[in-house]
């Protein structure tokens, strides 16, 4: 009988320690992202999920610990393991006085994607979302849910297998939210995995992967239905109370 080697996480991360100065950003976080999954890092502001993303980027420098991404470790392979991935940081990064679709191609440009492919890419990317009519109206005319989907967009131009999207929705309506959540929820299926940080409760579904991130410490990974087991709650609102909570106690008594 052949034994199928498994398929290597799309994220690892393992040990990892961040400091600014004296005070720790994060301790020790360890999880990982399985492939053609949807992962959530649910935390409050300030938990370390910014931090987390800058280092995956390699805006900073790891201090301690390994991140690898398809088996890739970025310290020394950063634009290899890189190249796949696609980011939207929680500040807006587009060109408000550009239009959409010249926002799109300089991306691809900087990804050495070719004028005629890039415009193609550019084209198929707003169909998905919806927004091909507004290609040629400048950014800053758009809603702030409509700049968000281009913002997605942008990170999908050059196919990447990873996303990484940092409070993607904060600041949106109710509709707007709901639409992006089910458009990026629609390419797991399609080979991409998404890691997906939020302190927004709701936006966790009972079939994500949940990483439970407080005060740069990891308190509980899993399903959702997991993370319910660990902290004996009925629902995924009560279960991050009880899980912050204890901790904040354990922190102060030791």
């Amino acid at each position: 009988m052949t034994l199928q080697k498994a398929e290597a996480p799309t994220l690892a991360i393992a040990g990892v320690s961040h400091r600014y100065g004296a005070r720790p950003a994060l301790v020790d976080v360890s999880f990982s992202v399985a492939p053609s999954t949807f992962t959530v890092l649910l935390g409050l502001n300030g938990a370390g999920k910014s931090t987390l993303f800058s280092l995956i980027t390699r805006l900073y420098g790891v201090q301690r610990g390994q991140i690898r991404i398809f088996g890739h470790d970025i310290a020394h392979a950063a634009s290899e393991a890189l190249r796949r991935v696609g980011v939207v940081f929680q500040p807006r990064t587009l060109d408000l006085d550009l239009t959409v679709m010249q926002n799109l191609t300089y991306h691809c440009a900087l990804h050495g994607i070719g004028k005629r492919d890039g415009r193609a890419r550019a084209a198929e990317v707003l169909q998905g979302i919806a927004l091909s009519e507004r290609s040629n109206d400048k950014v800053r005319n758009l809603s702030g849910g409509q700049m968000r989907q281009v913002e997605i967009a942008r990170a999908l131009l050059h196919r990447p297998r990873l996303l990484l999207l940092d409070e993607p929705t904060v600041g949106l309506d109710i509709k707007s939210r709901a639409l992006i959540l089910s458009h990026v929820r629609g390419m797991i299926g399609e080979g991409v995995s998404a890691l997906w940080a939020t302190h927004l409760i709701d936006e966790v579904a009972p079939s994500d992967d949940v990483v439970v991130l407080h005060q740069g410490r990891v308190l509980a990974h899993g399903t959702a239905a997991r993370i319910l087991e660990i902290a004996k709650a009925p629902d995924i609102r009560t279960a991050f109370i009880a899980l912050t909570q204890v901790d904040e106690a354990v922190s102060e008594t030791s």
